[in-house]
């Protein structure tokens, strides 16, 4: 019988359910490249009771298109700042798409207004903050 709870994290994107050697063989890199990465701060892997570095589905998302992005010659800074900057509109105009259901008018907004989003624990405004 499962243990209660346990067929929700099948669904859970951002459960840390993939060591660092399985999610680097699952997006076809190197672990070194998911450690830089994490230096980079674009994804902040969880830790598990041993100290191992655990990955969510959205976070190998992420690392999967920065993997795309240095492959394609662009350098892994830059590839983070513009998988930040793709989150960052795609959250804009989620917002924007609620906002316009709902009949209300979206206001002049700055970057310190729209919402916070994480790559590991459930809110993803930012993906460098796990």
């Amino acid at each position: 019988m499962p243990r209660p709870g346990a067929e929700d994290r099948f669904d859970d994107d951002d459960y840390p359910a993939y060591t660092m050697g399985r999610a680097a063989e699952m997006i076809g890199t190197t672990p070194a490249f998911l450690r830089a990465l994490g230096e980079a701060r674009l994804i902040e892997p969880l830790r598990s009771a041993g100290g191992h570095r655990r990955y969510s589905r959205y976070q190998l998302r992420i690392a999967s298109r920065a993997r795309e992005l240095v492959d394609a010659g662009t350098p892994i800074e830059a590839a983070c700042r513009i998988i930040i900057l793709e989150d960052q509109l795609e959250e804009a105009q989620r917002i924007n798409e609620e906002l316009r259901a709902s009949g209300a008018s979206p206001g002049p907004a700055t970057p310190a207004e729209a919402p916070a989003r994480s790559t590991g624990k459930g809110d993803r405004s930012d993906p460098r903050v796990g």
